[in-house]
């Protein structure tokens, strides 16, 4: 835990910023583009930082955010609610409530949330609950509690963004296909891109998709994933290139299944703070074609985020 001193809170250290001039990518985002993958922290002086929380990121407010949003060229946001807020989802319901209807959201819950606050958050954009397996991140909340929450939120048509290391998805596999609502998993699962894409690891992610047709995936977050890291060879914009073959595998077997953001501010990095810019530039390594760059960033967010019942 991290304590705030006279009203301010202490970054935790070694926590690196997020980059202040993200680069012009290259890549034009096609009309409609949607970021369905991003964060606010804060600011911690008016919404503070949960007291269980085992980090404390820098400021990322949402005025910032829909700055990056609109020099990257997309139209609309997913802010997904992060574990330094805990279930306080207030910075993520003020950031919906100033986005004129752009972005959508997805929240932090337990199990004493009331059926009038679900009601308040699908009306401000709120169309899924996240639930975080990564013990490095969050204290385990009990399966039956997740499950609870998960069948209440089926009746507003929401769904369950599920975050996970791929070492633990044997373990977890019964829990996620019982999951009554559609299922997103975060970032392929975090596949250690040290090993065979076409090893027995990632095959039992593919194979998870494959038997699940109501689980998609995010094809995000390469520079959480990569260990060649984000050098570009011979002045390509084509960094994290040991991801692209595991991402790239994702968006061609379930084009109508996948989504893709920024990860902006990019929680909790310590090694590098990758340019906005150059991820954008990642998308056309992993969707090869305007068909599949008009799914992965149009069509399918729309789909489950905008549609009259938010599914």
């Amino acid at each position: 835990m991290h304590t705030s001193v006279s009203g301010e809170f202490s970054k935790t250290p070694g926590w690196l910023d997020w980059y202040a001039g993200p680069s012009t990518p290259r890549f034009q985002v096609p009309v409609g583009a949607v970021d369905a993958h991003c964060h606010v922290f804060g600011p911690g002086a008016q919404f503070p930082f949960a007291s269980e929380r085992k980090y404390t990121p820098c400021d990322a407010s949402r005025q910032q955010l829909f700055a990056l949003r609109d020099q990257l060229g997309f139209a609309k946001n997913v802010i997904v609610q992060a574990t330094c807020h805990g279930a306080d989802n207030r910075a993520l319901v003020d950031a919906l409530h100033h986005s004129q209807g752009r972005a959508r959201g997805v929240v932090t819950l337990k199990r004493s949330v009331t059926d009038a606050e679900l009601q308040t958050l699908h009306e401000a954009g709120v169309r899924g609950v996240r639930f975080n397996f990564v013990k490095r991140l969050v204290d385990f909340t009990p399966k039956d509690e997740l499950m609870e929450i998960a069948s209440r939120i089926a009746h507003w048509g929401w769904h369950v963004v599920i975050y996970f290391e791929a070492v633990d998805l044997p373990e977890l596999w019964d829990f996620f296909t019982a999951l009554p609502t559609t299922v997103v998993v975060d970032h392929m699962g975090r596949p250690d891109v040290s090993l065979p894409v076409e090893g027995p690891q990632f095959a039992l992610f593919q194979r998870l998709l494959r038997e699940h047709h109501t689980i998609w995936s995010k094809v995000s977050c390469p520079e959480r994933l990569s260990q060649s890291g984000p050098r570009a060879l011979d002045g390509e914009r084509n960094a994290y290139r040991d991801v692209v073959p595991f991402a790239r595998a994702i968006v061609e077997e379930f084009p109508d299944r996948v989504l893709w953001g920024t990860d902006w501010p990019h929680p909790n990095l310590k090694d590098h703070m990758p340019d906005d810019g150059l991820l954008v530039d990642f998308i056309p390594h992993i969707a090869r074609t305007p068909a599949l760059q008009q799914q992965l960033l149009v069509d399918n967010p729309n789909r489950l985020y905008w549609s009259d019942h938010g599914t």
